[in-house]
């Protein structure tokens, strides 16, 4: 499938709003089911962890959250399916309850590739099996290829990960490191907005990753995640690759060697921290989490400079923890440091 433009798009302007096909969003200050945020949300009752805006909203959630109210009960603190099986269990729950597809969600077909997720396939047994009829494996391997390569992280207005959803026309778009569009999100809508001028019959390209990142380590991502290296002008002239990747200016400048053991490290240190990150807080405490900032921030310092992609990840993540911890002093101190190179 090829996304193409119907009309001209100048630069800002928004294409119309797609509706998700499923959702799954994480605990916190919005409603599960219209994605609101407000203070004052009512808990369910039993599970105690999903919060809604009024009775109405959970009403209509429950189809949805009774797949997990009575499994969160019993699993308790081993309750941790990772977000892609949450989503795929939503994905099964809804087409047992609806059968037919609505023409956007026919869009969701794939080609079947190989995919090793047995260990989803048994976290999906595991935690929902009381709740869920399943298909056989390979249909369940197939399913879940089209959550990993259609699925949108979804973020709030300050890019903190909130949850996960599958918007199939917005799928429909392929990848390009040179985008010509964004996806923003509002609720339970996505929204597609053209970042430069598009001409009827042109390719509309969005970014399925981070673009902050040098060549090399935006394409093993892609490769990762969606099984395809990608081929556009950013990535096959690798411009910007150096002007990201800055050497510290010293009279004695670092060698090529110690050079690629430095970003082989904070490619490492990047990984572990996404890692400890992923358990927001339960495995690894916040403090934990900054110490792993500041001493990788120490080391590399040795060899980059502050402008270096690699150091700047670290000083934003080390400014989210330390908003979490509400030390408002040192989160202002590391965004004061991020920001200097875009000025």
């Amino acid at each position: 499938y090829v996304c193409l433009a119907m009309s001209a798009l100048r630069a800002c302007s928004r294409v119309p709003f797609a509706a998700p096909a499923f959702l799954y969003w994480k605990a916190g200050f919005r409603c599960p089911f219209c994605f609101l945020r407000k203070e004052g949300l009512s808990k369910c009752g039993r599970c105690k962890q999903a919060f809604y805006c009024n009775v109405e909203c959970q009403r209509e959630d429950w189809p949805m959250h009774k797949l997990e109210c009575s499994p969160m009960v019993v699993f308790g603190e081993n309750w941790n399916p990772s977000e892609t099986v949450r989503l795929t269990a939503r994905i099964l729950a809804k087409q047992k309850i609806h059968p037919e597809r609505t023409p956007s969600e026919k869009l969701l077909a794939v080609k079947e590739f190989e995919s090793r997720k047995s260990s989803d396939i048994a976290a999906l047994h595991h935690f929902y099996s009381k709740h869920l009829e399943f298909p056989d494996n390979d249909s369940l391997v197939v399913l879940f290829a089209q959550v990993n390569c259609n699925g949108f992280t979804i973020e709030d207005e300050e890019l903190s990960h909130l949850g996960s959803a599958i918007f199939p026309d917005v799928a429909l778009m392929n990848h390009s490191c040179c985008p010509n569009v964004i996806v923003t999100y509002k609720g339970t809508l996505a929204e597609v907005r053209a970042v430069q001028e598009i001409h009827p019959g042109e390719e509309v390209f969005t970014s399925y990753i981070d673009l902050l990142y040098p060549t090399e380590d935006r394409n093993d991502r892609l490769r990762d995640s969606y099984f395809f290296t990608c081929e556009c002008r950013e990535c096959t002239t690798k411009d910007k690759d150096k002007a990201k990747v800055e050497i510290r200016k010293l009279n004695d400048p670092p060698k090529a060697e110690t050079i690629r053991d430095m970003v082989r490290y904070a490619r490492n240190v990047i990984e572990e921290f996404r890692r400890a990150k992923h358990y927001k807080y339960i495995l690894s405490p916040p403090s934990e989490l900054l110490e792993i900032c500041e001493l990788s921030q120490e080391k590399m310092s040795c060899v980059f400079e502050d402008t270096n992609v690699y150091m700047l990840h670290m000083m934003y993540q080390a400014m989210g923890v330390c908003l979490y911890m509400q030390d408002w002093e040192g989160a202002l101190r590391y965004g004061q440091k991020i920001i200097q190179p875009y000025r």
